[in-house]
């Protein structure tokens, strides 16, 4: 399967963008629920190319699956206030993928080893992902540690702004710069003996500490 998977009946059932804000559409789906249609819509792909980038293509089906089967049956606990559901189903989806953390260490260690792994084929589907598919990045992911491994690759791969993995992850902002810090230092520790790596490590850099992604012009 190449994209993300329908949506589960009983569940979220068919529906389509409407233009209303994320939160609109949480909110009303409440005494609607197959409004929520929308944010799967809406979201869906995004989810699954993350989670296809961590774990592989199968994995991303049910990890996408299971983001909004959550994301749905706990709607009524969600903070309105926040206007975008990204950080949400994001933070989501990471801990779903978390409960995965031998699996991606194992298939990052293999692809570090012998520059191979059927995780690293999803990885190279788009040219901006060149740098995902190099073996020697995949050890240096797989040595961190599974907190700093979540938030480098939220900002760097679903393109997360710092205050957006705070709300994700459900962490203190400086927190998140303190381990994205620590991330990056020791990627580039790895990478160090060849210039091309850290080059290209620099291209993927996330914006400076501030607003959000949401906000950013």
């Amino acid at each position: 399967m190449t994209g993300p998977p329908p949506a589960r009946p009983g569940t979220v059932g068919p529906g389509r963008d409407d233009g209303r804000d994320d939160a609109d559409v949480i909110a009303q789906s409440l005494d609607e629920p197959e409004l929520f249609a929308g944010l799967y819509d809406r979201h869906a792909p995004d989810i699954h190319r993350y989670a296809a980038r961590r774990l592989g293509e199968g994995a991303a089906d049910d990890i996408t699956a299971e983001t909004f089967l959550i994301a749905f049956r706990t709607r009524a606990r969600y903070d309105t206030a926040h206007r975008l559901a990204r950080p949400w189903l994001y933070g989501i989806a990471a801990n779903l993928i978390g409960k995965h953390r031998r699996t991606e260490v194992r298939a990052l260690k293999a692809l570090a080893r012998t520059g191979h792994d059927p995780v690293a084929a999803s990885w190279s589907d788009r040219s901006d992902d060149r740098i995902a598919v190099q073996a020697p990045l995949a050890g240096a992911l797989a040595a961190l540690s599974p907190g700093d491994r979540h938030v480098l690759l939220l900002v760097a791969w679903a393109d997360l702004g710092y205050q957006e993995v705070a709300e994700a992850l459900r962490i203190p902002l400086g927190t998140v710069r303190s381990r994205l810090n620590r991330a990056r230092r020791k990627v580039r520790a790895a990478l160090s003996t060849d210039p091309a790596f850290t080059s290209a490590l620099d291209s993927a850099s996330p914006c400076p500490a501030g607003p959000s992604s949401q906000n950013r012009s």
